[in-house]
């Protein structure tokens, strides 16, 4: 049964892996990454415990069984009560609900353990995956994205009570 956890120094390996074995099914859909994001990974994980202690984000992973990563959740921008979501599930587990059930997931720690009243998510009008998941997750539209965030592309904002179950 896949377990969201908190990231940790100990998951850059599986991290690592679920990147650039994804890397082309996340470029068909959000703006890739770039070669530079590879090249200096060490360098970015290790600086993201930091950035959780001051509580300026918070990262997890969604990890198998196997101990293989199926999913990234960030809550970035924490801010008065506010934070912004970002989310990549896996090739091979796209389409079964697992980003639906897992951001759901994600809302118990966002407003229990993060102090967060609400969370956005902006998706691309193109990604209608990504829209839907949203959705089903109980967020509603709130307006249009800003297109910097989206890689240029128009896109719509969501917003959640994480406390909200749905």
């Amino acid at each position: 049964m896949p377990e969201l956890k908190q990231l940790d120094a100990g998951h850059a390996p599986v991290v690592l892996a679920f990147e650039p074995a994804n890397r082309a099914y996340f470029a068909a859909s959000v703006p890739d990454r770039g070669d530079e994001f590879y090249d200096q990974f060490d360098d970015r994980n290790s600086a993201l415990p930091a950035e959780q202690e001051a509580g300026i984000c918070a990262f997890y992973v969604l990890v198998a069984g196997d101990g293989s990563v199926l999913g990234r959740f960030n809550l970035y921008d924490l801010e008065d009560g506010t934070a912004n979501l970002g989310y990549r599930v896996a090739q091979h587990v796209a389409g079964r609900g697992v980003a639906t059930a897992t951001v759901r997931e994600l809302c118990r720690p966002a407003a229990a353990r993060h102090g967060l009243r609400t969370l956005r998510a902006a998706a691309a009008h193109a990604h209608a995956a990504s829209q839907k998941v949203l959705t089903k997750a109980g967020f509603v539209p709130a307006g249009p994205a800003v297109p910097a965030d989206l890689g240029g592309e128009q896109g719509t904002c969501h917003q959640r009570d994480p406390a909200l179950q749905s």
